[in-house]
């Protein structure tokens, strides 16, 4: 929807989808550069951008390289976002490194050259740093400034951002890119103030080394992060206790060292691969293998090898229907089920670690070299939690109901307030004083993730209801800064001022995704996941994320901007 007195020329849909598939060095050069701000940068931008993860990057590089001016604020002390502060031992990506980078750029794809299939932490944090050096992009960043308040001035059209640091800043715009998984969630547990030991989070490990040899270490939480930490955690300390509160399907990567000419092989047809990765939600693995009655047992059971030995997330999408159809799910699962039995030793352990309440793909699948062998070694203990709840941190470690385990170190690893928690830290208010998570109560209101209705100039990339957690987060990071830095060059060029959703295309949008992900084994068994949102008074769920796809998701925003931003409102 637009202002009445609006009028818009026309966008060539199919010239516009073409476009999405062109290294962004070439398509930036045939947009018009808008004009920068003539204010003092020192204080007033025409974009502020919340963040410096792999999202704040990319913004940092696009809405530079179109004349816009730029500031970046940090809480951290560097770039890199969750790989800057997800440090903890065994941190590695999920998703294959060569389609876990950026594609903008030809000759950046063919200088970084990923020394394994799935890189860990440290090499992930060089790659970002060296980005943002190649571009120079840190002289637009402003570190160790957190973002504390945004407050909409309307008399002035912009906004105001205040820091930790006691800065404030005006913009025409503000681009949220701090990430869904960024606020961590806190411990909360009795007697934790009185532990003397040691504990950390793996959320927000710190940058010292830090030395467990000889130590009794407990770890809390079985989720991505704590299946990759408690491997090494088991081989460097003294003894390790995991006090599991749900078990988690975890299958192997398959990782090994990746040869440089696979990388130049990839670099000369980067447009092709960078169209592929597009249209299957950012990654390259093979697709389905289609309706697992078509097969017999025993070809079901190759298939399911063959994907198992190919390593990674394939595990969740190995038939047609896996996600949607829980006895299809159930073929798949009970494969990996087998495999747990086969390698832990201990048939009561072994069944204590297969997961009963979901199934493989229902919730993030654990991606851990050796996690289930950690359970054969002698210093290793299992506690379930629901067998033996914890009662309470003592001064020298935890109280279950059956036992008391003396611990040095504790490592927590609870996950994140997902979603919401960044928005609820930076305090985004309208002119009204509205804050934005008041305004999203009982549910997240968005507009395809990238605006909610009430909150003008106020874009975010990777939002609620978009198709954050769907999908590879650089491509994804890319398409959503694209398209957020086309609107604003359109603004610009037909004299725009303001934009934000509008409050009937915003309900339709809330009501598409909830039908998307109706139908999914994650919204029918209930299961708690980070995606879904239960509201406490009603017990009402709501799924935050986009779960129709990559593919459609593109094709629903291109469709939005060949029809001048349809569904928001322009003035």
């Amino acid at each position: 929807m637009r202002d009445p007195k609006y009028t818009h020329p026309a966008v060539d849909l199919p010239a516009f989808r073409e476009n999405l598939f062109k290294p962004t060095e070439l398509l930036l050069g045939t947009m018009t550069k808008t004009q920068a701000t003539t204010e003092s940068p020192q204080n007033h931008y025409d974009v502020i951008v919340i963040g410096a993860g792999m999202g704040g990057i990319y913004a940092t590089y696009r809405f530079t390289r179109q004349g816009l001016s730029v500031l970046i604020l940090e809480s951290a002390e560097g770039v890199g976002g969750v790989w800057h502060h997800n440090r903890y031992p065994g941190a590695r990506v999920d998703i294959e490194s060569l389609d876990y980078c950026y594609t903008f750029s030809k000759e950046l794809f063919r200088e970084w050259k990923w020394s394994e299939r799935y890189a860990a932490q440290p090499e992930l944090e060089r790659y970002l740093n060296y980005v943002a050096d190649k571009f120079d992009l840190k002289k637009h960043m402003l570190f160790n400034n957190g973002v504390t308040a945004v407050r909409r001035l309307e008399d002035a059209n912009r906004w105001e951002v205040d820091t930790s640091t006691g800065k404030a800043f005006t913009c025409r715009y503000v681009v949220t890119a701090m990430g869904n998984l960024s606020a961590p969630r806190k411990p909360d547990f009795p007697g934790l103030e009185d532990f003397e030991g040691q504990w950390l989070q793996t959320s927000r490990w710190p940058k010292e080394p830090v030395d467990v040899t000889g130590k009794r270490i407990g770890v809390i939480g079985t989720g991505a992060s704590g299946v990759q930490v408690i491997p090494p955690m088991a081989e460097q300390g003294k003894h390790l206790t995991v006090f599991q509160r749900s078990p988690n399907f975890v299958v192997p990567p398959q990782n090994r060292p990746l040869e440089p000419a696979l990388i130049e092989k990839i670099a000369d047809q980067l447009d092709q691969y960078r169209a592929e990765i597009f249209a299957n939600d950012g990654v390259h693995r093979p697709k389905s293998a289609g309706e697992v009655t078509q097969f017999s047992k025993e070809e079901r059971e190759r298939i399911m090898a063959e994907r198992y030995q190919f390593g990674g997330h394939v595990m969740s999408v190995v038939f047609k229907n896996q996600q949607i159809d829980w006895e299809v799910n159930q073929v798949v699962s009970d494969f990996v089920r087998d495999k747990i039995r086969a390698v832990v030793t201990d048939p009561v352990t072994a069944e204590k670690l297969c997961p009963r309440r979901h199934g493989v793909g229902n919730r993030r699948l654990g991606v851990c070299t050796d996690y289930y062998e950690t359970f054969n070694r002698e210093n290793v203990t299992l506690v379930d939690l629901h067998e033996d709840p914890l009662v309470r941190i003592t001064e020298t470690g935890i109280q279950t109901k059956n036992g008391h385990h003396e611990l040095d170190l504790i490592i927590f690893s609870l996950g994140f307030v997902s979603f919401t928690g960044t928005l609820i830290d930076a305090d985004i208010r309208n002119e009204h004083g509205r804050g934005i998570t008041e305004h999203w109560k009982p549910g997240w209101k968005s507009l395809m993730g990238f605006m909610t209705s009430g909150f003008k100039n106020l874009f975010m990339a990777c939002g609620t209801g978009g198709i954050g957690f769907s999908a590879n987060g650089f491509p994804v990071n890319e398409q959503q800064i694209n398209w957020i830095g086309d609107c604003i060059a359109y603004m610009d060029k037909n004299g725009c001022k303001t934009i934000e959703a509008d409050p009937v295309a915003e309900e339709a949008w809330v009501k598409r995704v909830a039908e998307v992900a109706s139908n999914r084994l994650l919204m029918t068994r209930k299961l708690r996941d980070r995606v879904v949102h239960v509201n406490p008074e009603t017990g009402e769920r709501f799924c935050m994320t986009w779960l129709g796809g990559f593919t459609n998701f593109i094709k629903i925003c291109d469709e939005s901007a060949a029809k001048g931003y349809e569904g928001f409102i322009l003035r």
